[in-house]
């Protein structure tokens, strides 16, 4: 399996919005399906990420 799950923490850096969602690594990627914030930020976040 290659795939492994994991808890995936997005913080905004322009409006400090807080994301907490759930994403799938595959071959170094993660997928979470985020695309922006609700502010209209595409590229500026802090990205952290907890294994199940």
């Amino acid at each position: 399996m290659t795939e492994t799950r994991v808890k995936v923490t997005i913080r905004c850096r322009r409006c400090g919005e807080r994301f907490i969602l759930r994403g799938r690594r595959n071959k170094g990627k993660i997928d979470t399906g985020f695309k922006q914030c609700i502010c209209s930020n595409e590229y500026d976040f802090d990205i952290e990420t907890q294994d199940f």
